[in-house]
């Protein structure tokens, strides 16, 4: 297990939609590490992969260490312009990820962003029309929900009616920040968009899809830098409310406070409460054992039964988006679904209320 969140990347578990060659994609924008698990899904469902580019060589090169089919260009248009690439995936920094997605588009391809796939409603309105004016994808990584095995059985179970209507989901998204391994970008907010953006948007992706909903209000938010005063604009805590739609209520909670001797960047867990009994997911580890990940729990009137599934339930969005991007479907995420967990995700940030015991920038508050 990974000890940076930063770097996370499922061992592949493959499970091939398509013959070799039938689904071109290519690698753009390498600021986060998670286009490498990007990569690894989309590969593992068939996709070959024949592009990299990144601005920086020294990322393209550990790029292709790990991936060497994959040619290196000699710029972004040399990739944009092969007729046979039909998605490109990318991590850029999280503030230029939108104009990234529009380019591509424009360039009549389906994109698939890291989260947060955007940092600003400016940039959603104009990503929206993007999608309208080409037709293409904008899709998102929510990569704690979509390519974590504990996170698809509890959505199998509740597909299932294993615990009837879902009322409830608290979200835990704590992460370990290895703050000397992080590029200047992290730290400008700008650029990062805030932990309710950045993080955030996973546990607002949970939250709605297991509350089969498809839109949701913020009803309060919060954030804080409590310990990083060093990094004025970033914030190490967040959480926020949501009631969605069908009157379900979604609580979740980020934070950069891992301690060191946990043996995992982060214990995400997330608790699903039914009309008729509850999930519990231990994701990436059973806290106090060396059980691995793949821990989900479940309550209900017929059973009380820890379910063990690391390697046995896989990724199914990875093919399903690429079965959805040849017969221009919606079966892997809905597009407006992408959209609305960052917007409210986005909400949340602009509304939160900041609880920093030193205003950023400022003297302490007063008592």
């Amino acid at each position: 297990m990974s000890a940076d969140g930063g770097t996370y990347a499922p061992a592949p578990l493959p499970d091939p939609v398509v013959s070799d060659g039938e689904f071109p994609i290519a690698a753009v924008g390498l600021d986060h590490g998670h286009v490498f698990g990007m990569c690894e899904g989309l590969l593992g469902a068939g996709a070959t992969l024949s592009w990299v580019w990144d601005p920086d060589p020294a990322k393209v090169e550990r790029f292709r260490e790990r991936f060497p089919q994959a040619r290196a260009a000699r710029s972004e248009a040399e990739v944009l312009d092969d007729p046979a690439v039909r998605l490109v995936a990318g991590a850029a920094v999280t503030s230029e990820r939108c104009a990234l997605g529009l380019r591509v588009m424009d360039a009549g391809k389906d994109y698939f962003t890291d989260k947060a796939p955007l940092t600003t409603l400016e940039q959603l309105a104009a990503a929206r029309e993007g999608v309208r004016r080409t037709g293409r994808k904008y899709a998102v990584y929510y990569s704690e929900r979509v390519h974590v095995e504990a996170a698809v059985f509890a959505g199998q179970l509740i597909e299932q009616g294993a615990i009837g209507k879902v009322v409830q989901v608290i979200g835990m998204g704590p992460h370990r920040l290895n703050a000397a391994n992080r590029p200047a970008w992290f730290f400008e907010k700008e650029k990062y968009g805030g932990i309710l953006v950045d993080i955030g948007s996973h546990n607002v992706d949970q939250v709605l899809h297991y509350t089969g909903s498809t839109s949701a209000r913020v009803v309060n938010s919060q954030i804080a830098n409590y310990a990083n005063p060093e990094h004025p604009e970033l914030d190490d805590f967040g959480d926020a409310n949501l009631v969605t739609d069908t009157g379900a209520t979604g609580y979740f909670r980020c934070d950069w406070f891992t301690p060191d001797g946990l043996q995992s960047w982060g214990d995400g867990r997330t608790f699903i409460l039914g009309t008729e009994g509850y999930i519990e997911q231990r994701k990436y580890f059973n806290l106090g054992t060396q059980d691995g990940p793949g821990h989900v729990f479940l309550a209900n009137g017929e059973q009380e039964t820890h379910f063990r599934v690391s390697g046995k339930v896989g990724y199914p969005f990875f093919g399903q988006l690429v079965r959805d991007c040849l017969e221009r479907t919606e079966t892997a995420m809905t597009q407006e679904h992408a959209f609305t967990a960052i917007e409210l995700a986005v909400q949340a940030q602009e509304a939160a209320v900041d609880l920093s015991p030193v205003p950023r920038g400022g003297a302490a508050r007063e008592g």
